[in-house]
């Protein structure tokens, strides 16, 4: 924990800083760097601590520890970094006033604030029409269902809150400190983009109460004589014009002063609730004394009041009778034979109360939906009306119609907005005097309270209220009066101006709000094309933000329509609303040690209830508003996760990932992985230079190349030396690692291992590489090169042993030779093959191997062939169909050639080849003598062997051969020699060693070419009476090594002249000796075998099936 403290106290470019170099979350546990090292000493000075003073600059005194967290500052999350780098960028500034310590409680901080928010337009002007359309009984499960979820949310958002100290910030802060920056930025938006949609709602609510319950005719596009279409577009119209003016002066006021926006709040809040008192007390009052509010029905159809002075067809003055205004909005004249509507004749007028009361009974008729068509005129229930069902509906317009086709799930969208504002608590919990106390508290009696309003809204409503007043959406029955306001006592203008006034303070909150949320975000720096939103004016206010804010507003104020825009900012807040569920639940459920909530009352069940009522709610709302809003925060998290959001704020999924991690490697060890499933899992392992830099990042690019980043790789080194005295090396190792594995795009991970020496290291790494079942099951290591030179003597034996181990564990092991010559990533192969030299079957890691290569872009131009070999007695014609029918079956495209290869008298280069690297052996093993002695025998050796063979190089050469040789060997300390001595191990010289056949044609370099052995008899008679006289030599060569090298030449042959222009050639990789008396004979043999070779791939198979023609 201290070691974090220090990491966090380094601050930006720290040495153990990591990252984007952003700072990271501020904390009371730092240790203060101000502290001058005087004072530092004096914490210990005469305190008995002198035992602790060697740690003091990082472990820092209780007292000073308890006095920071007294002092800790609860300032909005990126605002205090912010600070510090504007204090950076201008210097020391005089000192701020002293910051007021938060003052607020439960009342005026959290719950006073929630209800403002809660309660708004839906209330007003769409919750009477829903309980018509959807009847008390469904508007009542939607009330519900709404309520539960905001409900199970706070639970969660409580337990979250009052895990430690929250700075202000609310969902979007809960979120990504809980699930990490993706889910937090993508969350963070999400909730942005639900504030700024729902300021735009109220906006368009307080421009529908204006225009038309307040003052109709302020109206610019006029919707009088209009029908249909067009009145419902010159509506629209309307919205547009003057919800970009009101938007453009709230934008004003929040721009030039904030402050007042603030100061206001509570006025509009007394708005609301004097709104919904005035409704209780309508209610109470139609028990005693219902309202006078008729409603004219034609048949059982209602009636525009505009329509009519009087509910009549005509009445009687001074016993006359004259038409009505009604008669003549249905006839064609005044006088009684008009012509007539067909429905106006054959039905009756009647008047109807359109709030009967309480105590009516009304509620019956109410309790089930009525869901309408648009267009559909509004009829009553249980009230008959005669029509001719073949007559078309003629003057439409007289009646009042349904303006959408409404269904429940519609209902469910538009209504969710008015319980949305839960939030407003813990979004000011920065001004809270104990926020831990006072968010849950607050927040669960401000839902509850508006809750038991809704709930019981509904029921009176529905108990109140004629069923076709409450379908009337726009009150057109009743004198234009706004519906709820019919009910409201004393007069439905204190709820038109109560909702007026809520909706413009609900409007400029909103306008207030997300443009900080937006700052917040674009401080935290998660998404990088957002910082510029990070700045604003020098009070801190975000001026770019609430330009965003308001061009976005404006989105939905082009909508115009209040319910096509309350669905969509029903997604946003549904699906941040479901995210703080989940991380409630994913932090209980994994018993985060950190996860010690102070509000008790939380289950993760819950949580789980709650996310997934929000995922239904999102769907019944709208699926395909659902699939965008998911669209959109799927894009954030990728754009996040892309451009690497390189934050640790301890997050859940950080613990997700590590339960998951664990949980499937538990899995991996119930066995090993089906044949089917097999991939090579490969441990890359490479050597450093002295700067800790990899000596052959080629490694890299063929892994890549392989893996296509699937499955596991784990690159490996080790370090020489002790733990505590080179580890500072095995970090730089580490790092040079990482950046080779990122540049090569190598997807693993790095493992350093520090040993005394090179051979053991790589013995632990091919030992203890991966965990459980998640380990490696192939090597990868390079071919050593120069490895005839006397100072890489150690290199190759290491090979050798590495070749040795991984044969031992039932490893596959992959041997390129010459490194350097493969292609890097970037290269492309437009042609050629990649040439397979199946010898012996060892798994089928030969087929595999082409095959995975092919995937990449590097070599998907080239061709795959397969060569095996045919001994006398094999039937070749035969295997190559065998052979066809199988890769066939393997669904491998491969051309297949099947080579002969007949027995054949072993040559007399051949013998000489071997009884050169014999010698060569013999002079090693006289390694442990004194130095002049061994000078004097590696003379006598040299010298013994040139008679023997009767050499005819030059002199000069031949002495200045064997003296470099002796050198070289002289040089060698004493307790190298005798632990290779020791070891049984022999190190061959250069290759241009002069021990070899004489003569111009019969000269063996390593550019000898593949036919110098049978030429070596025909090539001059006088040689192959050379040869004949060296029979005795040859007789003494163990016979075994001469077959070896027979079959190296032989094979070399073979593949030289058919895959020397392969772009690859893969070839089975022989066994190491038994013992290590044969190592530098094992080396030859592989050096001959792949001579004149471009790159090859050495595979050794790691003892099981890799490769199945089974689906």
């Amino acid at each position: 924990m201290l070691n974090n403290m220090t990491d966090c106290e380094e601050g930006e470019g720290g040495p153990n800083s990591q990252g984007d170099g952003n700072p990271k979350e501020s904390s009371p546990f730092i240790n203060s760097t101000a502290a001058s090292d005087a004072e530092k000493s004096q914490q210990y000075d005469g305190k008995n601590m002198a035992l602790f003073e060697e740690e003091m600059d990082t472990s820092p005194m209780v007292s000073s520890l308890l006095s920071s967290l007294a002092n800790y500052s609860n300032l909005p999350t990126g605002s205090k970094e912010h600070e510090e780098a504007e204090n950076i960028e201008e210097g020391a500034r005089p000192s701020k006033k002293p910051v007021k310590a938060p003052q607020l409680g439960t009342l005026m901080g959290v719950y006073l604030p929630c209800i403002q928010n809660i309660f708004g337009v839906i209330l007003f002007l769409r919750m009477t029409w829903m309980v018509g359309v959807g009847g008390v009984f469904g508007s009542f499960i939607i009330v519900f269902m709404c309520c539960s979820t905001t409900m199970l949310t706070a639970i969660s958002m409580s337990a979250i809150a009052t895990n430690g100290v929250v700075p202000a910030g609310g969902s979007y802060y809960m979120i990504s400190r809980s699930l990490g920056p993706e889910f937090g930025g993508a969350v963070g938006i999400c909730f942005y983009l639900g504030t700024t949609f729902a300021g735009a709602m109220y906006i368009l609510g307080c421009i529908e109460i204006l225009l038309i319950y307040i003052v109709p005719q302020a109206a610019i596009f006029k919707i009088e004589g209009l029908e249909g279409p067009e009145a419902e577009a010159a509506l629209l119209n309307n919205m547009r014009v003057y919800g970009t003016i009101v938007l453009s002066l709230m934008s004003l006021v929040v721009f030039v002063g904030v402050k007042y926006v603030n100061k206001l709040a509570l006025v509009f809040l007394a708005c609301v609730i004097l709104s919904i008192l005035a409704v209780y007390a309508g209610v109470i009052k139609t028990a005693v004394e219902p309202p006078v509010f008729p409603v004219c029905l034609l048949g059982n159809r209602t009636v525009v009041s505009k329509g009519y002075d009087i509910c009549a067809k005509v009445i009687e003055i001074d016993n006359e009778t004259i038409t009505t205004k009604l008669w003549r909005s249905f006839c064609d004249s005044e006088s009684l034979n008009a012509t007539c509507d067909e429905y106006f004749t054959n039905n009756n007028v009647t008047v109807i109360q359109g709030i009967p009361g309480v105590t009516s009974g009304i509620l019956a008729e109410n309790l089930f939906g009525n869901y309408l068509e648009k267009g559909v005129i509004l009829e009553k229930r249980g009230l008959q009306s005669y029509m001719d069902p073949d007559s078309p509906i003629t003057s439409s317009n007289r009646y009042v119609l349904a303006d959408i086709t409404s269904f429940f799930t519609l209902l469910v969208g538009i209504y969710f907005p008015s319980v949305t504002g839960i939030m407003a608590g813990s979004n000011r919990s920065g001004d809270l005097r104990d926020a831990q106390k006072s968010i849950p508290i607050g927040t669960i009696a401000a839902i509850t309270t508006t809750s038991t309003v809704y709930m019981s809204c509904v029921v009176l409503f529905g108990a109140c209220i004629e069923g076709v007043v409450l379908r009337d959406k726009f009150g057109e029955g009743v004198n234009g009066n706004l519906v709820i306001g019919t009910l409201a006592w004393p007069s439905p203008w204190v709820i038109v101006f109560g909702s007026f006034f809520s909706t413009c303070g609900a409007g400029l909150q909103s306008l207030t709000g997300a443009p900080r949320l937006l700052q917040a975000i674009s401080r935290d720096g998660i998404i990088p094309f957002l910082r510029v939103f990070g700045h604003g004016k020098a009070n801190g206010e975000p001026t770019w933000a609430l330009l965003l804010t308001a061009s976005i507003c404006e989105i939905g104020i082009i909508i115009a329509s209040l319910d096509a825009v309350a669905p969509i900012l029903s997604m946003f807040f549904l699906m941040c609303y479901m995210f703080v569920n989940l991380a409630c639940a994913l932090q209980t459920l994994l018993r985060t040690p950190n996860w010690r909530p102070r509000f008790k009352f939380y289950h993760w069940a819950l949580s789980f209830l709650g996310m997934s009522l929000c995922l239904s709610l999102m769907f019944i709302c709208s699926w395909y508003y659902a699939i965008v809003a998911m669209g959109i925060a799927t894009c954030i998290y990728k754009y996040i996760e892309f451009c690497g959001a390189e934050k640790e704020w301890g997050d859940g999924i950080r613990g997700i990932s590590l339960s998951a991690a664990r949980f499937a490697l538990m899995r991996l060890e119930e066995g090993p992985p089906h044949t089917k499933n097999w991939r090579p899992q490969i441990l890359v392992l490479v050597s450093v230079d002295a700067e800790q830099n990899v000596e052959q990042p080629r490694l890299l690019s063929l892994t890549n190349q392989m893996k296509a980043g699937k499955g596991l790789t784990i690159v490996g080194t080790s370090v020489q030396g002790t733990f505590l005295d080179n580890y500072t090396e095995a970090q730089r190792a580490d790092q040079s690692l990482r950046k080779l594995m990122e540049t090569e795009k190598v997807k693993g991970f790095s493992q350093v291992v520090i040993s005394s020496n090179l051979r053991d290291g790589t013995s632990h790494l091919i030992q203890v590489g991966g965990l459980g079942g998640l380990k490696h099951n192939t090597v990868m290591v390079s071919w050593p090169r120069n490895w005839k030179q006397p100072e890489y003597h150690q290199q190759f034996r290491n090979f050798i042993e590495v070749v040795r181990e991984t044969t031992i564990a039932s490893l596959a092991l992959l041997v390129p030779k010459n490194i350097s010559s493969y292609p890097s990533n970037g290269e492309r192969f437009t042609e050629g093959h990649i040439d397979v030299w199946w010898i012996v079957h060892d798994g089928g890691m030969l087929m595999l191997l082409p095959f995975l290569l092919r995937q990449h872009k590097v070599w998907r131009k080239c061709k795959m062939r397969i060569f095996t070999v045919a001994q006398m007695d094999d039937n070749s014609i035969q295997m190559k169909k065998d052979l066809i029918t199988f890769l066939y079956h393997l669904r491998i495209d491969a051309e297949v050639e099947v080579v002969e290869m007949h027995d054949s008298d072993i040559s007399a280069y051949t013998y000489e080849k071997t009884l050169v690297m014999e010698q060569r052996s013999q002079i090693l093993k006289q390694m442990h003598l004194t130095k002049n002695e061994m000078e004097r025998e590696i003379q006598s050796i040299t010298d013994s062997s040139r008679g023997s063979i009767r050499r005819k190089n030059p002199p000069g050469l031949r002495s200045q051969h064997s003296a470099e040789e002796g050198a070289s060997l002289a040089e060698k300390p004493e307790d190298e020699v005798q632990l290779i001595h020791s070891k049984n191990a022999s190190t061959p010289t250069s290759p241009t060693s002069p021990i070899g056949p004489a003569g111009g044609a019969a000269t063996w370099t390593d550019n000898k070419g593949t036919d110098k052995g049978p030429t070596l008899l025909s090539a001059n008679p006088e040689a192959a009476k050379d040869l004949f006289n060296m029979k005795p030599e040859w007789e003494n060569l163990n016979q075994t090594d001469v077959r070896r090298m027979h079959t190296a030449m032989r094979l070399n042959e073979v593949i030289t002249k058919k895959s020397k222009e392969a772009k690859l050639v893969l070839l089975n990789m022989p066994g190491p000796p038994k013992n290590r008396v044969g190592n530098e004979n094992y080396m030859e043999f592989l050096e001959v075998l792949t001579e004149g070779l471009n790159r090859v791939l050495l595979v050794r198979g790691g003892g099981r099936e890799v490769i199945t023609i089974y689906s």
